[in-house]
């Protein structure tokens, strides 16, 4: 049983900067795992808080993060963010 998984317009645009970043593997890796099962434990994630309450997120390396949110009823997995927080 599998999840869908949706980008956001923000997502997309992040994919092309991963893409460029040699980090695409990396970001296709933990989609997968977000598709099977997006509380998949490990690799870890992190429930946010504030502004983004109600996502997660999970590392695509030190610097990068893919945020997400489980909309459980439709069985869907919202991707967010794949890039930096910080900029």
């Amino acid at each position: 049983m599998t999840w869908t998984v949706v980008f956001t317009s923000q997502a997309q645009k992040d994919a092309k900067k991963l893409r460029n970043a040699g980090l695409r593997p990396k970001a296709e890796q933990l989609l997968e795992i977000l598709a099977r099962n997006p509380t998949e434990n490990p690799p870890p994630y992190e429930k946010l808080v504030g502004d983004l309450e109600g996502a997660y997120s999970r590392r695509i390396n030190i610097q990068h993060r893919l945020v997400y949110q489980i909309l459980k009823e439709e069985k869907m997995v919202k991707v967010l963010r794949m890039w930096t927080h910080y900029e």
